[in-house]
């Protein structure tokens, strides 16, 4: 039986993966029917549910973990943007496709790695959800990447609009890399997000060179709060949409 702090904290780690994988998800659905051609459409649509789906194996964990009555459907649906521990990359309004792409880029990067981690996690429940998460985020990282490279390296058009993207959206990554409890890396619950920064520098900066982007300076700015629930304003109407059904009508379920 872990310790009640550990338990705590294992609790507002999962929340996190959660709450990650349920706003990104939603930014990605909002794309179907919208995509630049049919299969693309159709590729947007798949991944935002792969995203929904490990949303609600973790929230479902995080509700168990927390013991407190609350289930999936409680966490994602009947909670205010401040109670949401989202990283703020993924909160941001859909823009077009290249900003979307950018965005899909640089969180598959982050999440290959993690997810590979959390596979191996002390906790057998969190490593069997990351395991099947890990061959889906596989694809992501595929899918976004040769989208990348295909924008960067194509016209002067889907060039600009991927370097746009990439300069607004780079101020966010920061976040991501934030460390968990230092007890959950002790306990081998959760991978240190440390050492697998360097790697995610590696794998980002090898595929701007080949889509010709240039990344911003190392030293750039970095915007945070989403992990303790200080989040942009585009969250909050995000989840007015999202929330509205199990608002309006108390009992529906997901």
């Amino acid at each position: 039986m872990v310790e009640t702090t550990t338990q705590t904290a294992l609790f507002e780690y999962v929340l996190q993966l959660g709450d990650d994988a349920l706003v990104h998800g939603h930014r990605l659905s909002e794309w179907c029917g919208h995509g630049p051609y049919l299969e693309e459409d159709i590729a947007l649509a798949n991944i935002a549910l792969d995203h929904i789906g490990q949303a609600n194996a973790l929230l479902h964990l995080a509700g168990e973990l927390e013991q407190a009555g609350r289930t999936e459907n409680d966490l994602a649906y009947l909670r205010d943007a401040t109670a949401f521990r989202n990283a703020l990359l993924l909160e941001m309004p859909r823009g077009d496709f290249g900003y979307t792409i950018t965005r899909q880029w640089l969180f598959a990067s982050y999440a290959f790695l993690l997810y590979e981690g959390l596979r191996h996690s002390a906790n057998k429940t969190l490593a069997g959800i990351a395991a099947k998460a890990y061959k889906e985020i596989r694809y992501h990282l595929r899918h976004s990447s040769e989208w990348m490279v295909r924008l960067g390296d194509g016209t002067a058009e889907s060039h600009r609009r991927a370097q746009e993207a990439l300069d607004a959206l780079w101020m966010y990554t920061g976040e991501l890399f934030e460390p968990p409890e230092s007890e959950l890396v002790a306990d081998g619950i959760a991978p240190d997000l440390g050492a697998l920064r360097p790697r995610w520098d590696e794998m980002v900066a090898h595929v701007a060179q080949r889509a010709t982007l240039l990344l911003p300076p190392a030293d750039s700015f970095m915007a945070t709060g989403g992990r303790n629930g200080r989040h942009s304003e585009h969250l909050g109407h995000m989840l007015a949409e999202m929330q509205i059904l199990p608002r309006s009508f108390p009992g529906a379920t997901w």
